[in-house]
């Protein structure tokens, strides 16, 4: 009985050593020193790290790729809609706004953009060809139509109008004329005070508490949250109610407006008809006048303008043409 643990004791520490192991209480050998690195070592190593870079690359290119791609359907389709006229494509659109530039991109035109552009602070080319896209359209279709962002592009924008469409109609509440008239200037108000703060060297975070665009990425404070919340349900009874008064992008894209080319034409009963100023949920029209800097191409006047039933215009037209066949 005495030779067995000899016996057990010995192979194990043959296997140890044969695995580079030292047993606890043996002496361990020197560590050898390295190999140096041959030329044909550091070529295998170069050749690796640029295998690796390339493929990160192109990794990252195919993504660029795609949300370009992506992007530029969901933008070819907001316009394609408008263009058309269509109530149901235009409905297609602010869902398609909502879905993708909303809870899957969460890529809105914020004040944030203002501030970075103020500081020279905007993305890398390779890093945000999305990101020009979107600004780019925002800017030239702005220029050529008006507020279209506003009005068919951004998810929250989408989002209050889709709500518009479900929200009971006796639930709203408008405000008189002139009361609107006065508020509509709450957003130049918060775009002047966001940008002076800034310039102060105030943090440019403070988006967070002017704009409710975080939301489509899900992550909030309660006290975020809790403005949200009031926010939408202030909506459910003033309809588009941040876009109207408070949107801080809204005010710089309704100064831009004043450049707009194409704007909407006016029939000369427009000058004492009502039923564009009262169909207008925007406030936008007085009297014959549109007012470019609150219209976000909505469409909605523009279809009853080309209404042959409906628009005043053409029914004195039709009641002339009956008058002079006799």
């Amino acid at each position: 009985m005495a030779c067995r643990p000899s016996r057990v004791v010995v192979p194990g520490v043959v296997l140890l050593v044969a695995l580079g192991i030292a047993p606890i209480g043996t002496a361990q050998p020197a560590p050898a020193d390295p190999r140096p690195l041959s030329l044909d070592d550091l070529a295998a190593l170069d050749a690796l790290l640029d295998g690796e870079e390339a493929e990160t690359a192109a990794l990252l290119d195919t993504g660029a790729v795609v949300d370009v791609a992506i992007l530029g359907i969901v933008l070819a389709f907001a316009v394609f809609s408008f263009l058309r006229k269509d109530d149901r494509l235009k409905v297609v659109s602010l869902a398609l706004s909502v879905a993708y530039l909303g809870f899957v991109k969460a890529s809105l035109v914020s004040v944030v953009d203002i501030f970075g552009a103020m500081r020279a602070s905007l993305p890398a080319w390779q890093d945000g060809q999305a990101y020009y896209l979107l600004i780019g359209f925002t800017l030239v279709s702005t220029v050529l139509w008006g507020r279209l962002y506003c009005g068919r592009i951004c998810a929250f924008g989408a989002l209050t109008q889709l709500m518009d469409r479900v929200v009971p109609a006796r639930l709203r509440i408008e405000p008189p004329a002139w009361l609107d008239r006065r508020l509509v200037h709450l957003k130049y108000g918060v775009l002047a005070v966001a940008v002076l703060y800034v310039l102060a060297g105030g943090d440019t975070l403070v988006y967070r508490y002017i704009e409710p665009f975080w939301m489509f990425t899900l992550s909030g404070s309660a006290l975020m949250w809790t403005l949200l919340a009031l926010l939408l349900l202030a909506t459910v009874f003033v309809r588009n109610l941040y876009c109207r008064y408070l949107c801080a992008v809204g005010a710089g894209l309704g100064l831009l407006s004043n450049l707009t080319v194409f704007r909407i034409k006016r029939w000369s009963e427009c000058a004492t008809c009502k039923l564009c100023e009262k169909t207008c949920e925007w406030g936008a029209i007085d009297g014959p006048k549109i007012l470019v800097s609150e219209c976000v191409r909505c469409d909605d006047c523009e279809r009853l303008y080309a209404d042959e039933d409906r628009c005043p215009h053409w029914l004195i037209q039709k009641r002339a043409a009956r008058a002079a066949r006799g």
